[in-house]
C-alpha cells in the first residue's frame, strides 16, 4: 500500500505529535500576549499608552504639562504613544509567533508586513 504515496503510520503519528503541540504552544503563547503589558510613549514623553500583546488597550497616562499646550500638541503626543505601542506589541507579537512556528511564513491575518 505504501507505493499509492501515503505516509507510513510512522510519520502520521508524528506529524499529528508536532501538530498537537504547536496547538497547545499557540494557546500558552496566546495566554502570554494576553498578560503583556507593551509600553508605546510620545517622543516628549508626556503621554504613554499600554498595550497588551494582543493589541487591547490597557492604561494610559498623559503628564498634566501636556494639557497646558493645548489640545493640538496633546493630540498629537497622544496619538504618537499610540502609533508606539501599535508597533512595539505588534512586533512583539510577530517574533513570538515566529519562534512558535520556526519562522514559517503563515500569512496570518493582522500581522503581515503589509499592515
Amino acid at each position: 500500500m505504501a507505493g499509492f504515496g501515503f505516509p507510513n503510520i510512522g510519520q502520521l503519528t508524528e506529524a499529528f505529535r508536532k501538530a498537537q503541540q504547536i496547538q497547545q504552544d499557540a494557546q500558552k503563547l496566546q495566554e502570554e500576549l494576553e498578560a503583556m503589558q507593551i509600553e508605546g510613549s510620545s517622543e516628549d514623553g508626556l503621554a504613554s499608552i499600554w498595550l497588551s500583546g494582543n493589541q487591547q488597550p490597557l492604561k494610559v497616562r498623559i503628564d498634566a504639562s501636556l494639557t497646558e499646550k493645548g489640545p493640538i500638541e496633546t493630540e498629537k503626543a497622544v496619538l504618537e504613544a499610540l502609533e508606539n505601542a501599535y508597533t512595539n506589541s505588534t512586533n512583539t507579537m510577530k517574533g513570538r509567533m515566529e519562534e512558535l512556528t520556526g519562522g514559517l511564513n503563515l500569512n496570518l491575518p493582522g500581522i503581515s508586513d503589509d499592515n
